[in-house]
């Protein structure tokens, strides 16, 4: 027979059993013990890459939502806290980066940088564009010298080394200004141009990384690439190496082992075949495309590339373009190998 003080009702009892069985869960949901759970699950080549990649990541300030929504401090802050290890910034007539400002503006956003912890991977431009180095007209052409001296004395002021260059254009189809260029003409003209900019980029120690790009006409394979590039002799002609720019007929995987060291800088554009799009729409989030990023990532390997891989993407999301970014750095951590 049980005393009143030994009597368990059946209400305690029952709270007893239920923060037994709490304290279990909370153990075994403890962040340690996910961890280890995660650390002992064998490699999944669903999940991520099997292989480590020692690269950085980056994001292009176009996949954001700037200005219109987002501050420049803002996209510094949400790359730095979505993973990333840089952020490539755009100069342009008209924004934070652009001929309204100087090399004390330019030092503030260093600073900003800094203070955020992401580094600045690089700087591009889209006024390569509606002022063509090899343009017809003699007034774009100059315009077009001028404002990628402004970039590259930009990128000093930045302490950033790398400056995207588009030398020529035979063809724009996205432009209905653009008079076609002949191709010997291009040529001709794009390697003037880079010429006359070469002696700037030596002086302020900045890498003139010359892109390929598919859409233009002019350097439409890697070793027309390397021979425009080996031709100035000079260790601040680079290869900006664009993934996606050449996917329409081409691989990237198959460029990289051609393009070799010449390589300073990378953006990662995913693209699809199966697709019949043939615009800048055609491009879409990283993994959702037909490129073979493992193929592409080994061959980088093989060239000792250590750089930054900069995600390029025109359209930040309409809805949550935090979303974009995130999901972004996701992607590369698995491309890279680092989800285990």
């Amino acid at each position: 027979m049980q005393t009143p003080d030994s009597h368990l009702s059946r209400r305690d009892a029952l709270k007893s059993t239920l923060v037994a069985a709490s304290a279990l869960t909370a153990g075994a949901l403890a962040p340690d013990s996910v961890g280890a759970a995660e650390a002992a699950r064998p490699p999944d080549a669903r999940r991520a890459s099997l292989k480590r990649h020692d690269m950085k990541k980056s994001i292009n300030l176009w996949a954001f939502p700037y200005p219109d929504r987002m501050n420049l401090r803002e996209c510094l802050q949400l790359a730095k806290d979505a993973g990333f290890d840089g952020i490539e910034l755009n100069y342009d007539l008209d924004n934070d980066l652009s001929p309204k400002f100087g090399t004390k503006d330019y030092e503030k956003i260093r600073k900003m940088a800094d203070e955020i912890g992401i580094a600045i991977s690089g700087l591009c431009s889209f006024l390569f564009w509606p002022y063509p180095l090899s343009s017809n007209d003699a007034t774009k052409r100059e315009r077009g010298i001028e404002l990628a001296g402004k970039i590259a004395q930009c990128a000093h002021d930045l302490g950033v080394q790398n400056v995207l260059v588009v030398p020529g254009a035979v063809h724009i189809p996205w432009r209905t200004d653009h008079e076609p260029v002949p191709n010997d003409v291009c040529d001709k003209r794009a390697r003037e141009a880079v010429a006359r900019l070469l002696p700037q980029a030596e002086k302020l120690n900045v890498f003139l990384n010359i892109e390929n790009i598919f859409f233009n006409g002019y350097l439409m394979t890697p070793m027309e690439m390397n021979s425009f590039v080996d031709s100035f002799n000079s260790p601040h002609i680079r290869v900006h190496f664009d993934t996606g720019n050449i996917s329409m007929f081409q691989h990237a995987e198959h460029w990289v082992p051609i393009l070799g060291k010449r390589i300073q800088n990378i953006h990662f554009k995913e693209y699809t075949k199966k697709g019949t799009d043939y615009s800048l729409e055609t491009f879409r989030p990283l993994l959702d495309g037909t490129t073979n990023w493992p193929a592409v990532m080994d061959a980088l390997d093989a060239t000792g590339y250590r750089g930054y891989l900069t995600f390029e993407y025109f359209h930040p999301y309409l809805h949550y373009p935090e979303a974009l970014v995130y999901q972004t750095s996701d992607s590369l951590n698995r491309m890279l190998g680092r989800k285990v």
